[in-house]
This record gives structure tokens, sequence and C-alpha cells, in this order.
């Protein structure tokens, strides 16, 4: 790796960890107060909706922003074309929903959600405002920047919705939370970018002028649209069938909590690994193309070791303690979703990882492998859940098949890399393995010595005491190279 990339992609790494560590405190704090005022009902009429949003969103944004990143320097022109066919789409798409909205509160049963889902779709229209920007942003590695725009608009969006559940909206609250969130982020958006779009020339034929550059990178963006589609379908399916087998909302939200702990929790790591890894691999990409592809390989392999070696301890010391947590912090009625978060935290462990092989996928102009993964994926699971329910078994036997089926499709995954960059499988697993060892048996001896602890503050705190105290010695003393390669790039960074 050269050091102009190592040095940028260390950086990059530090703020993206620093500010997506802030984020999910602030997103922790606030969310058990919401979780102390609102009911799993609240919940769960809104994760009804969430499947349409993130869907329409998905086909507002069509691809593009990683589209626009794997070009290197996209042009003034592509940048206005994107930003044209994403506020003309986010305007037609929402009002199909906004027609669509009857059907939707048939399907469920639940009349409420018309005018709840017609408020909450908004939330794409303001996203499609801002969407060139966050891809310039995104592609620029203004990582410093991305952090401050989310940390901010996460703490207004918050307060809004604790003001709003004090004032006895219950999932109004929740609904305007989100759009204030998304309101925030396409203002700051703007803010941090210097990009501005142009306005189509008065004539004939300038609109379509002006969008030609977006169809000419349809070609790779559509197969990230079609897999982003998959990979929504595949996170909401539960949110859209347990609303469907089981009516009230009740399980629904009660699922709807635990899954967003562990987005959170998946989001510390995965959103640090996100908004580096396409970026930097993009590069190595065009490097490997010049005749430099073991530099690729080498780099791949390091953002490997860094995810395994942060994300293990993290999210599997989260599956440790989330039922004292949940429980402690948020009241016995939330006691179902802590038991689920501990299994979903199984497979959040995993999460970042294959976003960083997804990322990979990415660089190498390979989206095709990207849909078709994807698209097999979210067949497993909706045909798994629906088999499950058909069969008579419940939510917890649902999610015990969910964690299982993506941690095997990380095999699918590595044997993509291994046919691209000649990623071998001994050398992936020489990266995976010895910190999944080693986190979990760290989690074994910490919850081996607890668990007769009859106080659950105070099991959570030796806990979290016990994990670090004993990993990250442990490490030392095996003389891991990403440990010691962290620590000696944060001192000599803060000298």
């Amino acid at each position: 790796m050269s050091s102009s990339l190592k040095q940028k992609t260390a950086q990059s790494l530090i703020w993206s960890g620093l500010s997506n560590g802030v984020m999910q405190l602030l997103q922790t704090l606030f969310g058990l107060w919401l979780l102390n005022i609102l009911t799993p009902e609240d919940y769960g009429k809104t994760a009804a909706l969430v499947v349409f949003s993130n869907i329409a969103s998905i086909l507002q944004e069509s691809g593009f922003t990683a589209a626009l990143a794997n070009k290197g320097e996209p042009t003034h022109e592509e940048y206005n074309a994107v930003f044209w066919f994403n506020v003309i789409a986010g305007a037609m798409l929402y009002v199909i929903l906004f027609c669509a909205a009857p059907f939707i509160a048939d399907f469920y049963d639940e009349p409420v959600l018309c005018p709840l889902g017609r408020f909450a779709f908004l939330g794409f229209v303001f996203s499609s405002i801002g969407t060139a920007q966050r891809a310039w942003l995104f592609g620029h590695l203004r990582v410093k920047q991305t952090g401050i725009m989310q940390m901010t608009s996460i703490t207004i969006s918050n307060i809004v919705g604790v003001c709003l559940a004090y004032a006895g909206m219950a999932y109004w609250a929740i609904a305007t939370m989100n759009l204030a969130y998304i309101a925030s982020v396409t203002a700051l958006a703007w803010h941090f970018s210097p990009w501005r779009p142009t306005w189509p020339k008065m004539e004939a034929g300038a609109l379509r002028a002006t969008l030609r550059p977006a169809w000419q990178m349809f070609g790779f963006s559509s197969k990230l649209l079609v897999n982003s589609l998959a990979f929504q379908l595949n996170n909401n399916a539960f949110g859209v069938l347990l609303n469907r087998f089981f009516p009230g909302g009740y399980v629904a939200g009660i699922y709807d909590n635990a899954r967003k702990w562990d987005d959170r929790a998946i989001a510390t790591i995965g959103g640090m690994v996100q908004g580096v890894a396409q970026p930097v691999l993009r590069e190595s990409s065009s490097n490997a193309r010049e005749g430099h592809g073991e530099e690729l390989t080498a780099v791949f392999r390091k953002l490997l070791r860094f995810t395994c070696f942060i994300a293990f301890p993290c999210l599997l010391g989260l599956s440790l303690i989330a039922e004292d947590f949940i429980v402690l912090l948020a009241g016995e009625k939330w006691h179902e979703s802590a038991m689920l978060l501990s299994l979903l935290c199984i497979y959040g462990a995993f999460s970042p990882v294959v976003t960083l092989y997804s990322n990979l996928v990415i660089s190498r102009g390979r989206s095709t492998i990207n849909m078709v993964i994807g698209l097999l994926n979210c067949a497993f699971v909706w045909g798994g859940i629906i088999a499950l329910h058909g069969m008579g078994y419940g939510l917890t036997a649902m999610v015990v098949f969910y964690v299982v089926l993506n941690i095997g499709w990380l095999i699918v995954w590595q044997e993509c890399a291994r046919r691209l960059i000649g990623l071998r499988w001994l050398h992936a697993l020489k990266d995976i393995l010895p910190f999944l060892m080693l986190a979990a048996g760290v989690m074994f001896v910490a919850y081996a010595a607890t668990r007769d602890m009859p106080i659950s503050w105070l099991r959570i705190a030796l806990r979290v005491a016990i994990a670090p105290a004993l990993y990250v010695p442990l490490l030392w003393i095996a003389k891991a190279r990403i440990l010691r390669e962290s620590i000696d790039y944060i001192f000599r960074h803060k000298a």
C-alpha cells in the first residue's frame, strides 16, 4: 500500500470510527429515552412502512452514489444528471406511494397507516434533493464533514422525537423524528459540499441532454439498484411479514426494537468500513489495472483484519450484555426484544465483514455479482421465514434461521473475492478466525465469571470491564500487527 493511500485510509478510519461511535452513543441515549415512553405497538406501526420508504428511496437514488464514486473523478455534468434524476424520481415516487397508501393500510388491516404513510413517505422526497451532494462527500472521502453532518442531524431529530413522544404523539413522534433527520442531513450536505446543480436550459430536448450522463451510468448503477433493493427486502422481511402474520404491531415492534439496536451497533463498525472501503479499494483497483495487483490484495486483507479486530468484540460483547442492558434501562416490557438482540448481534458481528466484501466487488466494477448474490440471499430469507411460519414456528426460530443463513452467506462472498483478486481461503481464514475465536473465548469467560451475579447493573459493569481487559492484552501477547499499528498511529497522530 502506498504511503499516501495508507495515510488517507488511516485518517478516514479514525474519523469515521469516532463519528460513528458518537452517533451510536447519541442514538443509544435517545433511543432508551424513547423506549421508556413508547410501546412495542408504536414501533410496530412505523416498522410496517419502513420497507416501502426504503424501497422508494433506493429507486430514487438508483445506485448513482456508488457509481459516481467508482468513476474516480466525475464531471459536473454527471453530478448534475444524478441530481435532476433524483429530484424527478423522488417526486414521481411520492405521488405513487401517496395513492398506494390506502392499499398498504388495507394489506395490514391498519387504517391509521394511510395518513401515517403519506406523512412518512415525504422523507425520500427530502432525501432526493441531497443525493448528489452526499455522493460528492462520499467520493471525496470527506469523512469528517459527513460525521459532523450525521451527528448534528441525529441530535436535532431525536430531540424532536422525544418532545413529541412526551406530548403523546406516539407513532407520529417516530415518523416525525425520521423526517427531521433526513431534512437535517440534506441541509447539511448542501452546506458541506461545494458542488451546486445547474438548471437545464429552457429549450426542447434540454432535460434529456441533462439526464444523458445518468443514463450512461445506469448500466453499472442499475445492478447496484437491484442489489440494494434485495438488501432492503432482506433486512425488512420481518417488518413486512410479522405485521402480516401477527396483526396489532406488538410482535413486529418487539423485533423492530431488537433489530434497531443491532443496526446501531453494526453501523458503528459497518459505517466506518462503508465510508472508507469503496473509495480506497477503487484507488487500489486502479493501481491493480496498472500492474500492481498485489497492492489491492494487501489493502483488502488489512481492511479485513481491522474490521474483524473491531467488529467481533464489539458485537459479541453487545450480545453478552443485551438482556441486562435492555431490561434494566428500558423496562421489562422489552424483555423479549433483549433476547432477540442477543441472537441478532451474533450475525451483526459478521455484517461489517460482508460490507467489506461487497465493497470489494463494487470497486472491481462487478456490480452484476453483487446483484445476483443479493437476490439469492433475499429469496432464501423470505422463503425461509414464510416456510417456518407455515410450519407453526415462532419468531425466535425465524431469527435463528436468519442469523445462520446470513453468516453462512459469507462463504459466497469469499468465493467471489478468490475469483476476483485471488484471495485464498487460507489467507481469509487467517485474517478472520483468530479475532473471532479470541473474541468468542473472551465473552465466554466474562459470561462464566458473572452469570451468578444477582445484580444486573453490576453484572453489566463487570462484563464490560472483563472483556476488553482480556481481549487487548491477549492480542498484544499474540503480537497482532493490526493492534500495534492502530496504537502506533493513534499516539503518533496525537503527537
